[in-house]
């Protein structure tokens, strides 16, 4: 197989104000996961949230990306001699049209006087009609706040966005004493992953109603009893739906695949414009001091997808993250919800994990420069073996969960994956355990929903990511219950 040349690749594809350049759905095949190392280097081409490969029917694995036209006649040409490794692009329609899930228009809950309503306490068949915008999204909790006094709380966050709108967080089931929640979600952090709101918001919905009438959930061909509804509701749930409003308001009017939030301090133009919120937390951020020259887990340049901003939590959208953890100190497990991959990511994500060595950690200077290789043994990430257990035992129940549904296939795996990741929400949660002495321990997991890089679904994929999903928030929830909140 031919080699790339990072370096030349990066300035190959530097990308400029390209926001008009249409973007085609690429499926790379190769027979192994090594034919992909060095593509995936290369931060200047978009991958989806992560680069992520899947096994093929035919024994091959295949590597999802977003490129441009030139961009792939780049790869055809790299890979001309190679007859084992196959490109394959079609033309993506990016607005809401062929079936694409449209945005909803107005406000279909009257400012919060109509509270949202989910599948799971619906006749099978039932579906929701569009995807919410971003005043609906508020609108839904405030919906909810009214329609359940005493028992779902709304609260402003404390930093407004960089185009000075204020994000709202809510929490139900452990009454008003926030630290007695253990369960913590968000969505929305990449403003083009349509549905992540939706999902999290019709989940609440349903335990909420459920919990008031005395009833169970379906989702598809999964059910569960009133008293697993009250149980998950007891464990205390707190949830963040929109974190990145800014992206969204701007990839819902644009029909961009926008994934970045809308800062111009670093860029004022294209693609320029804006910081991947998910290289922004406070977790070995400075990759360029702690990673290997090798890889690359997020990047410098700002008009790269995965731009991590000036500094570690430098913007105002994952300030407001963090902050949850501040005002509920028990929280014990977080789930941040993005698409599209089919996968349940669980720590870590900046290297391979063992459990021999309690030295070899992220805190260890002794290490800088070594990790995130994770075909050597110079740098392995360590996770004791109990917390290992007890993240791989709730990501794999999540699975079954989201597979019962209807048999969509759904994997779990080590976040890190085909490559690593630095200043991510699900390590940023792990990982303060043993950064900040004094407070809880955090297992942290990422759903990726939905299939690769089909960030705009259809009005059809689109129900059938709410049904997936909130039977997978509700196998993680008990399995977190039965792990334990403490």
């Amino acid at each position: 197989m031919k080699q790339f040349a990072p370096a030349a690749a990066a300035v190959a594809f530097q990308i400029t104000a390209c926001l008009a350049e249409e973007l085609l759905p690429v499926q790379i095949r190769a027979p192994t996961v090594a034919h992909f190392s060095e593509i995936v280097a290369n931060n200047t081409l978009d991958f989806g949230c992560r680069p992520i490969t899947h096994p093929t029917s035919d024994g091959k694995f295949e590597l999802q990306a977003l490129l441009t036209r030139d961009q792939i006649s780049w790869l055809h040409g790299e890979y001309s001699r190679d007859e084992s490794v196959t490109i394959q692009e079609t033309v993506l329609d990016k607005r809401q049209t062929s079936g694409k899930a449209p945005i909803g228009t107005g406000d279909r809950f009257g400012g919060g006087s109509v509270a949202p309503s989910g599948l799971g306490t619906k006749d099978s068949g039932t579906t929701i009609s569009s995807i919410l915008n971003v005043n609906e999204i508020n609108s839904a909790i405030t919906g909810l706040a009214n329609a359940y006094p005493g028992a779902f709380f709304k609260y402003s966050l404390p930093y407004t966005t960089f185009q000075g709108r204020t994000s709202v967080a809510a929490y139900t089931g452990a009454g008003a004493d926030t630290s007695k929640y253990r369960l913590y979600l968000s969505a929305g952090m990449h403003a083009r992953e349509r549905g992540g709101p939706d999902n999290l918001i019709y989940w609440v919905s349903d335990l909420l109603a459920a919990n008031k009438s005395g009833s169970g959930l379906t989702y598809g061909s999964k059910s569960y009893t009133n008293a697993q509804v009250k149980s998950v509701l007891n464990a205390g749930i707190v949830l963040f739906p929109l974190v990145n409003p800014d992206g969204v308001v701007y990839d819902q009017s644009s029909g961009s695949l926008w994934r970045k939030n809308r800062n111009t301090r670093s860029g004022t133009s294209g693609s320029s414009i804006g910081v991947d919120l998910n290289r922004n937390f406070n977790f070995l951020w400075n990759f360029r001091k702690f990673f290997s020259s090798s890889v690359s887990p997020a990047s410098t340049s700002p008009s790269s997808e995965a731009f991590y901003g000036t500094a570690a939590e430098s913007e105002q959208e994952t300030k407001n993250h963090v902050s949850v953890y501040d005002k509920f100190p028990g929280i014990r497990w977080f789930m941040d919800i993005h698409s599209a991959a089919g996968t349940i990511l669980y720590s870590w994500g900046d290297d391979v994990n063992q459990s021999t060595d309690p030295k070899m950690n992220f805190l260890n200077a002794t290490y800088d420069g070594k990790r995130g290789v994770t075909s050597d043994t110079a740098y392995k990430e360590y996770i004791p073996s109990a917390d290992a257990a007890a993240i791989k035992r709730a990501a794999d129940a999540t699975v079954a969960g989201m597979r019962a549904v209807g048999s969509r296939s759904y994997v779990s795996q080590q976040a890190v994956g085909l490559y690593p990741t630095s200043g991510a929400s699900d390590d940023y949660a792990f990982s303060r355990f043993w950064a900040k002495p004094g407070v809880n321990k955090v297992y942290g997991f990422t759903m990726e929903f939905g299939y690769s890089t089909n960030f705009y679904p259809t009005t059809t994929e689109f129900n059938r990511n709410i049904l997936d999903t909130n039977a997978g928030f509700m196998e993680w929830a008990l399995t977190a219950v039965a792990v334990g909140l403490q």
